[in-house]
């Protein structure tokens, strides 16, 4: 919203915009002061500033692999005292992101040419009867010998599972299968 107010300034004056925003005129004007002069800025923010240029020095020169808790063990061998959630939200923050090891799990494959399909209720879950409206829906459970998938279909007035499957794919055909 700074970077808003800044470029627009010139065209409609700070108050307007504030009155627009939801931010008020010395808040603004504050953060004008905090960037001119960063002593003003909060202990927080001037160890974050300290922090974020180390943190980023710690990802680089480990290849860009390290995560926020490899990162933070680093740091910590190092001598700094930091929490590892003030890494993880530093990192996030810079952009960084450590590497995720395995392949990722695709489990939708949508096609931009097939139609979607009607929501016939119109978002309202609710029946005044039992079997008058059935909702269905699939996920994925890790085990160790790879991924399942259940499918399941629910009585919207009664809030219970009438029909389940469980599939080593993600075929249509399983959850035709939980509805039957």
């Amino acid at each position: 919203m700074i970077a808003f107010i800044d470029d627009h300034r010139g065209a409609y004056g700070v108050e307007p915009i504030c009155k627009v925003l939801p931010i008020a005129p010395s808040t603004y004007r504050e953060r004008l002061a905090q960037r001119r002069d960063p002593a003003r800025l909060s202990a927080r923010a001037r160890r974050d500033q300290a922090l974020k240029p180390e943190i980023a020095r710690v990802f680089a020169e480990n290849f860009a692999v390290y995560g926020a808790r490899k990162v933070w063990r680093q740091m910590r061998r190092e001598g700094f005292e930091v929490a590892r959630c003030t890494v993880a939200r530093l990192m996030g923050e810079l952009g960084l992101q450590g590497v995720i090891r395995g392949k990722p799990v695709r489990t939708t494959i949508s096609d931009k040419a097939s139609p979607c399909p009607l929501d016939h209720v119109n978002r309202q879950f609710h029946a005044p009867a039992p079997d008058r409206l059935w909702l269905s829906d699939f996920t994925y459970v890790a085990t160790w010998a790879g991924f399942v998938y259940v499918a399941f279909v629910i009585d919207a007035y009664a809030r219970r599972i009438v029909g389940w499957r469980v599939s080593r794919t993600a075929h249509a055909s399983f959850v035709l299968n939980a509805l039957e």
